[in-house]
């Protein structure tokens, strides 16, 4: 898409706003015995409440309206009757449309109690987005990117 007008910034800045919400609220919503179905029909609600809808849904058809991963599963985990445990690391994926802008985003976090390893994955995880995000500018080389998130 392409950002033509200032009316293109607030939509885009409001479907930003309303998606880091859901993540938010759902990420902290996420406990011990809940289904990732019971958490995706959270983000549903929120979306809804929001005026918004689930991009995955509209686009591909998608069973969920969020995207859940627990552990092993790297990422765009389907929703369903798998029970989340205290100490799995729990990967929200919120995408949305709102009067034909969307917006992506996402995180991570360990269910608690966590433990010195899942806490420092998701510290090296950070840090490897921040210095990707500081070598994606105009004019660099695109390697730079792979680069820092490899260091």
């Amino acid at each position: 898409m392409t950002i033509s007008t200032d009316e293109d910034v607030v939509a885009l800045k409001r479907i930003g706003s309303i998606v880091a919400s859901v993540l938010r609220e759902m990420l902290e919503a996420a406990k011990p015995g809940m289904t990732t179905r019971e958490l995706d029909a959270l983000g549903e609600r929120l979306l809804e409440r929001h005026g918004a809808r689930s991009a995955p849904r509209i686009t591909y058809n998608f069973p969920g309206s969020t995207c859940i991963s627990i552990n092993e599963e790297a990422a765009h985990g389907i929703p369903g009757d798998r029970v989340i445990q205290a100490g799995d690391v729990l990967n929200v994926d919120v995408s949305a449309e709102l009067g034909g802008y969307f917006a992506d985003t996402g995180g991570t976090r360990v269910v608690p109690p966590s433990n010195p390893v899942k806490t420092r994955l998701c510290y090296a995880a950070r840090e490897a987005l921040n210095l990707a995000m500081k070598q994606a500018r105009a004019g660099r080389p695109i390697n730079g990117i792979g680069a820092a998130i490899q260091r």
